[in-house]
């Protein structure tokens, strides 16, 4: 398992910013570096997503799902037991359509499914499947090892299973690895990007999360906004406009 307290400590929050709430669930815009809960493996920080949306809000509150501590965007929450578990139990059938957004190294195909299994700590394989759209590539004047340039690719992920670090593990996979990732992203680029732009963030963002409400069985939508260092380096990259 990923040692999680090699990641820079964020620094104290106090507020979140709430992207949706009705009387049974509430959705966030997670920042880099904050995680979702307590966690063995990080003993390095006292802040999470749980304890501060809870003081927020006045109640209780159930994470239905999980981001890593360093990926950014929606993350959800039941306002009751039951609710938490309705929603879990539509997460586990697969009928919650999540995408995501991440700057990668090199040029990534137009589209690709990458179907290939992934080896949980214990030892078993589970199928892992994800399908990816190249919104924008780039090519800066940026020398990298032998290259005279730098390439680069902002990518849209949508995975149809949820296994532990599955994007970072199928992108590592086909040769385009996150930016910032660690441990199975290019620690060349990772050195380059914190030297060269001071960044040491994982850019991947949960951009949107889809699901059929438990409660009026109407299809809710919940999108997040990028976060500040996700923003720029879509600025310094050159994929947006300055």
């Amino acid at each position: 398992m990923e040692n999680e307290s090699i990641y820079s400590i964020p620094d104290p929050i106090n507020f979140l910013e709430i992207i949706y709430q009705d009387e049974i669930l509430v959705a966030i815009n997670k920042p880099h570096g904050l995680l979702v809960h307590r966690s063995q493996i990080a003993a390095d920080t006292s802040e999470f997503a749980v304890q501060i949306l809870r003081d927020q809000i006045g109640q209780r509150v159930y994470p239905v799902h999980r981001l890593d501590r360093k990926t950014s965007g929606v993350l959800l929450f039941a306002l009751n037991e039951e609710m938490n578990s309705q929603m879990q139990i539509q997460f586990s059938e697969a009928k919650v359509k999540k995408h995501y957004h991440a700057i990668v190294r090199g040029f990534t195909p137009d589209e690709l499914e990458i179907d290939y299994p992934l080896r949980r700590d214990d030892g078993i394989v589970q199928d892992a499947f994800t399908y990816f759209k190249t919104l924008k590539k780039v090519e800066l004047n940026l020398p990298f090892g032998k290259h005279p340039t730098s390439r680069y690719s902002l990518i849209e992920l949508m995975p149809t299973t949820g296994r532990m670090h599955q994007l970072r593990k199928h992108m590592a996979h086909i040769f385009h690895p996150i930016i910032g990732d660690r441990p199975h992203g290019c620690n060349k680029q990772n050195k380059f990007f914190l030297e060269k732009f001071e960044m040491n963030s994982m850019l991947l963002h949960a951009v949107e999360l889809s699901f059929l409400h438990p409660v009026t069985q109407r299809q809710v939508s919940i999108r997040a906004d990028y976060q500040p260092e996700f923003r720029r380096m879509l600025q310094t990259l050159q994929f947006v406009a300055c």
